[in-house]
């Protein structure tokens, strides 16, 4: 019985150490859904005070924006017409995330079925790995950000990728498909940019007093377009990588559960096993000593 019991400590020792690393990373995933959380603010506000110049610069000259049949404008003043819509998927980099990339794969293929033609951009390897099984063919891909910090490079690197798509006249618009902290899938279009947003979103209405400019209007509307939609790029990846950190913890608590079962289990047959050995030898010392006193009689 007691090499048994040594394997069941041992196999204690193993899930005491699991016990620590799935704790641990809980705690981080929390830490980084909070921090991205902490950062949204600041960047819907950027956005709303980018509509208020758009909004402006509307009021100056209401026919600045080249608006197209679903009224919207370019980003960058580039705007093709009946080319491909550009998907860009925001999937996680790391596991222990539950279904979170299946679903993301998922609304992605309902969204291109909604368009004549698509080319797939994604940001993270467990939805490219996905994607490329499914035999989805990824026009261009990147990992996601591992920290907060990156997210505004990776919003600036894949600003410039969709933009490159649309010089080539190839591509007409863009949508981004991602998840939200809330365990929600969105998906919304990024260009042409919709100018409903300016006349109807909070912190639209135009100054009381317009402002002096020196570049054509339109030039200047669409150079505000391209910056709304970088704000737009940051506030969906900072989403996204709250809903990764909130996905992560959700599971590592499941996982913590599970790892807690165990634990009583092996802890319970431990005992029961180190009790088994104590009335084995108890029993072998009686029989001894009874066989000694019948020797003895």
């Amino acid at each position: 019985m007691s090499g048994r019991l040594h394997d069941i400590e041992a196999r204690i020792g193993t899930v005491r150490q699991l016990q620590a690393i799935v704790t641990a990373m809980r705690g981080i995933a929390s830490a980084r859904a909070r921090e991205a959380r902490t950062r949204l603010p600041a960047v819907q506000a950027h956005a709303a005070v980018i509509r208020r110049a758009m909004a402006d610069v509307l009021a100056m000259a209401p026919d600045a924006g080249t608006a197209d049949a679903s009224g919207g404008v370019g980003a960058g003043g580039i705007a093709g017409a009946g080319g491909a819509t550009v998907l860009v998927v925001v999937t996680p980099d790391q596991g222990f995330v539950g279904g979170l990339p299946d679903r993301l794969i998922d609304e992605a293929v309902r969204a291109a079925g909604r368009h004549a033609a698509t080319e797939w951009m994604m940001i993270g390897d467990r939805g490219l790995m996905l994607a490329t099984a499914r035999g989805v063919d990824i026009r261009w891909s990147t990992p996601m950000s591992a920290h907060v910090d990156d997210i505004t490079t990776l919003a600036d690197h894949l600003a410039s990728a969709i933009y490159g798509r649309m010089a080539t006249g190839a591509v007409s618009g863009a949508e981004i498909i991602h998840a939200r902290p809330d365990a929600d899938i969105l998906c919304r279009r990024l260009v042409p940019f919709d100018l409903g947003r300016v006349t109807t979103g909070a912190g639209a209405a135009p100054s009381p007093l317009l402002p002096l400019i020196t570049l054509p209007p339109a030039q200047l509307l669409a150079g505000l377009v391209g910056e709304h939609v970088f704000a737009d790029l940051c506030e969906a990846l900072l989403l996204a990588y709250a809903a990764e950190n909130n996905a992560r913890m959700t599971a590592m608590i499941a996982a913590r559960s599970g790892i807690d079962r165990r634990y009583d289990d092996l802890t319970g047959l431990a005992r029961r096993i180190h009790q088994d050995d104590i009335t084995a030898e108890i029993l072998e010392l009686a029989t001894g000593g009874f066989a000694m006193a019948g020797r003895e009689g």
